[in-house]
């Protein structure tokens, strides 16, 4: 994701590396690879335009620290302004209500009905509400059979009725079953089209009129570009939608969408779309994505993603497994599990600072730790929980049963016994206490 604006910015900056002092000359020569990196983002003209014009004006009326170098000074400019350029501060949904109606709207393949699914499965594992889905797409029985799949696979109800085709009374009748089944949030899923045209316009406005919903949310696929943009401003001149949902952003963008859908509509991102399982949404932070951009990683976005996976009894239960030299490949694999839901593995590395470059060009499979997964299958139960017992003869099985070589089994069980070494000293406090004194009295070479 923005690989290669992250790239062009860094070059851009490469300008003032060495530079005593900020000058116009050498801001204005910096300024211009910046908006040509937007530029080739497919960034609106004007919003580039407008950008390395803020930029400028504020390098050179600010005073260089002797601590910091012109060029650090202006990432800091450009992250501010990146910042406040996709909205300045996160903008949190509106699903108040008895019920709550949020009605989603955009073009056809542009990920909609997929999102409405993330949307219910985000409020109903993370807010805590009792959603329902509403298919309102009359044109394609498609769309209404995936919403169905969808709802199964997260445990959401969806209302649908295919007999009718007027979408408007569907909604009506909808929004009544909710409150008689105690929904206290509606999700409306309508219909798109290839491209915007009069009819599906005049629809969902009519929707809208009738539901009165407390938000309308215009989702839009990201690595259509500018062309978003012009999508996302002919839907909000006709039904003044509330917020943006990038869907598709792990995909290959250029990220003109993200940078310029704000400055164009006035209206903030609310979520971004990054793969197609169903926990796969993120809340838009505009600050954290600047951070993203800029090569500097994202380590906030990544321990809220840890913590939402962390299981406190669990942690204990494995801290006093490790302190007893117990800790085994079924605990092992619960691990990898627990990591393998954060999401996909390279945009975990993406969000460790210096990693995104560090990693450009290498390729990580999707199912990074599958050969890993497999060897343990491999083992018997006793084997798992007794990784001592692995001899010879049970190795050549493991690896017959797994696809893999030997070498690759005696790989992965000295790595295991390394790492259960290093955690059993780790979770002992007089061990760590001893090994803090040897640092410090230089025993280990590393006086401090």
């Amino acid at each position: 994701m923005f690989e290669n604006l992250t790239d062009k910015f860094e070059k851009a900056f490469k300008v003032l590396k060495g530079q005593g002092q900020i000058s116009e000359i050498n801001v204005a020569e910096t300024l211009k690879e910046v908006r040509r990196a937007l530029l080739d983002a497919d960034v609106n003209f004007k919003t580039a335009k407008e950008f390395t014009a803020r930029v400028k004006e504020k390098a050179l009326g600010r005073d260089v620290l002797t601590a910091v170098s012109p060029g650090q000074l202006l990432v800091k400019i450009c992250h501010e302004e990146l910042a406040e350029l996709m909205g300045g501060d996160e903008s949190e949904i509106q699903y108040q209500g008895n019920p709550g109606v949020i009605l989603m709207s955009g073009l056809q393949g542009s990920g909609k009905t997929t999102f409405s699914g993330k949307l219910a499965n985000y409020l109903k594992t993370k807010k805590g509400k009792n959603p329902l889905l509403v298919a309102c797409d009359v044109y394609r029985p498609a769309a209404i059979d995936q919403l169905h799949v969808l709802g199964e696979q997260i445990g959401v109800e969806v209302y649908s009725n295919k007999e009718e085709k007027n979408p408007v009374k569907i909604a009506e009748a909808a929004i009544l079953h909710a409150r008689s089944k105690g929904f206290n949030v509606v999700i409306v899923d309508t219909a798109g089209r290839l491209a915007v045209d009069e009819q599906m316009m005049n629809e969902i406005e009519q929707v809208k009129n009738a539901i009165k919903p407390t938000e309308t949310l215009f989702v839009v696929d990201s690595m259509t570009g500018q062309d978003a943009v012009n999508t996302a401003k002919a839907f909000n001149d006709k039904i003044n939608f509330d917020g943006v949902i990038l869907t598709k952003l792990d995909g290959d963008t250029r990220g003109g969408a993200a940078l310029s859908i704000r400055e164009v509509v006035n209206k903030p991102i609310k979520f971004v779309g990054t793969g197609e399982k169903m926990d796969a949404l993120d809340v838009f932070y505009p600050k954290r994505m600047a951070d993203r951009i800029l090569g500097m990683g994202d380590v906030v976005s990544l321990v809220e993603k840890a913590q939402e996976q962390f299981d406190e009894k669990e942690a204990q239960r494995l801290q006093k497994k490790i302190q007893k030299n117990q800790f085994d490949f079924n605990d092992f694999l619960g691990q990898l599990q627990q990591v393998k839901k954060m999401g996909n593995m390279k945009d975990l590395m993406g969000m460790i600072p210096g990693m995104g470059k560090a990693m450009k060009g290498v390729e990580i499979e999707d199912d990074a730790f599958k050969h890993i997964e497999a060897i343990i299958y491999s083992m018997s139960p006793e084997e798992r929980s007794n990784p001592s017992v692995i001899n010879g003869s049970r190795k050549k099985r493991i690896a017959n049963g797994s696809g893999t070589s030997i070498q690759d089994v005696n790989k992965l069980i000295k790595q295991f016994d390394d790492m259960r070494k290093m955690m059993k000293l780790m979770s002992n406090k007089k061990n760590m206490m001893n090994m803090m004194k040897q640092m410090k009295g230089g025993g280990m070479g590393m006086p401090m």
